[in-house]
């Protein structure tokens, strides 16, 4: 299954590692020098047209990328649920 992060971007469910409140996440350094050391070496995947509201970091074949999204953490977290709620629909 798939987990649309807006504009035209979507990634494979079972890829996503994690999905962050962009607002709350980088009050910690920790996590504003992850975001600086991975825009650094090219990971950061801009979707984002408006004011950036969450990150989704995903792990794929092509190694870990970042995306910056205008869609709220909580959106993406209730989109995650129903991809996998559908998947576990017995047919």
């Amino acid at each position: 299954m798939y987990l649309h992060l807006g504009q035209d971007t979507v990634v494979r469910s079972n890829e996503v590692i994690g999905i962050f409140d962009l607002e709350n996440t980088s009050i910690s350094k920790i996590t504003r020098d992850f975001l600086a050391c991975s825009e650094k070496n090219g990971q950061v995947v801009n979707v984002s047209s408006e004011l950036p509201k969450s990150f989704v970091i995903c792990q794929g074949q092509g190694g870990t990328k970042v995306y910056i999204t205008q869609i709220s953490s909580a959106t993406l977290k209730k989109r995650a649920n129903f991809i996998e709620g559908i998947a576990n629909i017995d047919r």
